[in-house]
C-alpha cells in the first residue's frame, strides 16, 4: 500500500497536476490519502502565487518598456 505524502510531495503534485503531468501512481496516492482541504489549499496557494509572479512579470516587463 502506498504511504502517505508529505508536505512537499504534496506541492509537487498539485504543481504536476497544474501542468497537467501528473502520473497515474501519484494520483492514486494523493486520493488514497484523503485530505481534501490540504489540497485544495495547497491548489489556493500555488494558484495564488502563480497570480503575483504573473503581477511581477507585468509589472517587470512593462518598467523595462518605459511604460
Amino acid at each position: 500500500m502506498s504511504h502517505k505524502p508529505n508536505l512537499i510531495q504534496m506541492f509537487l503534485s498539485v504543481l504536476a497536476a497544474c501542468f497537467g503531468v501528473q502520473s497515474s501512481h501519484n494520483q492514486e496516492r494523493d486520493f488514497a490519502a484523503g485530505h481534501t482541504w490540504t489540497w485544495m489549499l495547497l491548489g489556493l496557494a500555488a494558484m495564488g502565487l502563480f497570480v503575483v509572479f504573473v503581477i511581477f512579470l507585468v509589472s517587470w516587463a512593462l518598467s523595462i518598456g518605459g511604460a
